[in-house]
């Protein structure tokens, strides 16, 4: 009972409850539909000024868009004109920088020739110092320095630099136009004892001619190693001295004149007598002719020895040889006693034992053989010596000769070739020397040591002959 009760009270609860929902479901849809007609409301009238805003709006773009149009037309313009502008600028830009390139190459160019023109005028100016007469050096001295050192001044002043070396040339080709009827001028030349004199000079062509102003020097003036200063060098002959004077005092008369421009005078200076030659050579040279002297003796003799040296003639010694083949002593020993010479003593010692047996014969006869060997070639190993000595002296000259040269080269320095003239001739003289006396002594002792040997040969055939004589016994 109680149970049913609760189903039935739980159903009326559940029903009311499900009312209530429903009636507030209703409200809420209705406060829903109240709120989205209101919101319909509000939207409708903000669309509606939004459209007349929107209309407003276009109507102040089309208002403005004519002007802004027309300015925008004018702004392209503009931009267009700027544009030609611009491009014709640059094309004035473009050619000036090609313009700019070709005018730098073209001062590149002429910087280049200007250079060019320039050394070459530096080359003149060293070539016509150069050909200068020594004499003409003070001469132009000034203007050949400024030409020398415009090289210097042409990256700062080159006007200037030109100016110096044409101003040059101008000065030489007047002294051309000068050359074929003789420069004259001023000067100092010294003499050989190097006392400076002044005087007066006369060029004429590569040779110059001076004449001191007091009158105690006159010939002709050439360079010498060492001095700026030229040297006058005196005729032998006091006519030409004279002459000389009078033509370069007065510019007329006749001259003295070398066509080997003094190369005839220098060869003759160089020539020197066989003793002034051998004194040249130094101390070694002493000892060379001791040696020469000594063998010069010894091969004479020598030769004059070996030139009696007597050999038995055919006849006797056939007559010789038929008594050893008699066994005749007595009569053999009488033969060789009348045979002169080292080949007669040798006969005579082997007939004096012709009776000994063979052996004993040899021995005899080769004692004498030895002996006249030993006299063949007696005196001969000093002449080998003296050959092979010889060129070791000269050597010996040679090397102290080199060193007297490095002493002066020390002291001197290597500019003056005659400074070092004395050490050169001194090893060249003594080698010299030493084969002179070498290559004859080798001649001699070949020639003397054949003789020698010859005679040797000779006593050995005669010996043979005889021993076979004796065997036949």
């Amino acid at each position: 009972m109680n149970f049913k009760i609760v189903e039935k009270r739980m159903k009326s609860a559940f029903t009311v409850g499900l009312a209530g929902m429903l009636a507030a479901l209703a409200a809420v849809a209705q406060e829903s539909m109240n709120s989205a007609a209101s919101a319909a409301e509000a939207m409708q009238a903000r669309l509606t000024a939004s459209t007349a805003r929107l209309s407003e709006l276009r109507k102040r773009i089309a208002d403005e868009k004519i002007p802004l149009t027309q300015a925008l037309s004018a702004a392209e313009q503009s931009l267009s004109e700027l544009r030609r502008e611009y491009d014709a600028v640059k094309r004035q830009s473009d050619n000036s920088a090609l313009e700019m390139a070709a005018l730098r190459n073209e001062i590149k160019g002429r910087e280049t020739e200007r250079n060019y023109l320039a050394s070459l005028l530096s080359e003149y100016a060293r070539n016509f110092e150069t050909r200068l007469h020594i004499s003409e050096l003070e001469s132009y001295k000034e203007i050949v320095g400024e030409a020398r050192s415009a090289q210097e001044k042409l990256s700062t002043d080159p006007v200037e630099a030109f100016d110096a070396q044409l101003r040059l040339m101008l000065v030489s080709m007047a002294r051309l136009e000068e050359m074929p009827g003789g420069l004259k001028f001023q000067g100092g030349a010294s003499a050989e004892d190097g006392v400076v004199r002044q005087g007066r000079f006369l060029l004429l062509g590569p040779v110059a001619y001076f004449a001191s102003d007091d009158g105690s020097l006159a010939g002709i003036a050439s360079q010498r190693v060492g001095s700026l200063i030229p040297v006058v060098e005196s005729c032998s002959d006091p006519v030409l001295n004279e002459m000389t004077k009078t033509t370069v005092e007065k510019d007329e008369g006749s001259i003295p004149f070398d066509a080997s421009l003094g190369n005839a005078r220098k060869i003759e200076e160089t020539k020197e007598t066989v003793v002034e030659h051998f004194l040249k050579g130094g101390a070694v040279m002493w000892p060379i002719l001791l040696l020469l002297c000594c063998a010069a003796v010894v091969v004479v003799l020598k030769w004059l020895w070996l030139a009696c040296v007597r050999l038995p003639s055919a006849k006797a010694l056939a007559g010789l040889f038929t008594a050893v083949r008699a066994n005749d002593k007595e009569r053999a020993v009488a033969l060789t006693q009348k045979m002169k010479g080292m080949a007669g003593r040798m006969l005579r010692a082997g007939a004096e034992v012709l009776d000994q047996p063979r052996e004993l014969i040899e021995e005899a006869m080769f004692e004498k053989m030895l002996e006249a060997k030993t006299s063949l070639n007696r005196f001969l190993p000093f002449v080998a010596v003296t050959a092979a000595c010889a060129p070791l002296l000269g050597l010996l000259g040679t090397v102290t000769g080199i060193i007297a040269t490095f002493n002066l080269m020390t002291v001197f320095g290597s500019g003056d070739v005659k400074l070092l003239s004395s050490g050169i001739s001194e090893a060249l003289i003594t080698t010299e020397y030493g084969l002179y006396v070498a290559i004859p002594c080798v001649l001699m002792h070949s020639f003397l040591s054949r003789k020698a040997k010859g005679i040797a040969d000779k006593m050995e055939q005669v010996a043979v002959r005889f021993m076979s004589e004796v065997g036949k016994v």
